[in-house]
């Protein structure tokens, strides 16, 4: 049993391009506009590989040195315009583990709704994969960060009593974490509009990893999956 946990921590800033708030300094407004610029280059049908500085600092109506300031290289740009189409990442209520980890895997769950119905995050996503250094940027500012945060729920709830302290916390936030993310991104006919499924995966889980305080809190044994759900 490890007596002194090091729990991870997302290291990297969270993407730019916020939705517009009163009040908002110059700079943010700038931040926001170029963004605004590339999706409606994207709308219009422009790819990835082909948008440039110069045609989105033109469609902005900034300079190019404007974008430069806030990005070091339009990849970079790209990675945060990619999560702006994405669900925004959720405030977790802090609660308890328990209850941080379903409403974590219902971010999943909605952003899987989105990729499916939101076209233009869709389409950018499937042309990332034909950019292996855009898809490298996004995994180091995006996906890594989810990863820790996830990693960093399990640590908490093995420190808490809440999941046993003898597994390996990595592993442990791959289960959790993966039957939502192959309904979400693998398989695209698998449903995901029943908003009870992530504290389902949640509550199933649990029953076998949850150490002494998740027993204590729930002792009658979670309800059987529905068969129907893991199609």
């Amino acid at each position: 049993m490890e007596t002194d946990r090091q729990i991870p921590q997302p290291t990297s800033e969270p993407p730019r391009c916020g939705a517009p708030r009163r009040g908002r300094p110059r700079s943010e407004a700038a931040e926001l506009a170029i963004c605004q610029a590339v999706e409606r280059l994207m709308a219009d049908g422009g790819t990835l590989a082909d948008l440039t500085i110069e045609g989105i600092a033109q469609e902005a109506g900034v300079g190019k040195a404007t974008i430069y300031r806030r990005w070091p290289n339009k990849d970079a740009l790209l990675v945060d315009v990619i999560a702006r189409l994405e669900e925004p990442e959720p405030e977790l209520p802090g609660t308890s583990v328990r209850d941080d980890l379903v409403v974590m895997i219902d971010y999943m769950r909605r952003r899987g709704l989105a990729k499916r119905s939101r076209w233009q995050l869709r389409v950018a996503l499937e042309q990332m994969n034909a950019l292996p250094a855009l898809k490298e940027v996004y995994y180091d500012r995006v996906i890594q960060r989810r990863r820790l945060m996830s990693r960093a729920l399990v640590e908490r709830g093995m420190a808490n009593g809440e999941i046993r302290s003898d597994l390996d916390s990595a592993l442990i936030s791959e289960m959790l974490v993966g039957p939502m993310l192959m309904r979400a991104m693998v398989y695209p006919d698998s449903p995901l509009d029943d908003p009870e499924l992530p504290a389902l995966i949640v509550d199933t889980l649990l029953e076998g990893l949850g150490g002494p305080a998740h027993s204590s809190a729930n002792p009658e044994p979670a309800a059987p999956m529905d068969a129907s759900l893991s199609a």
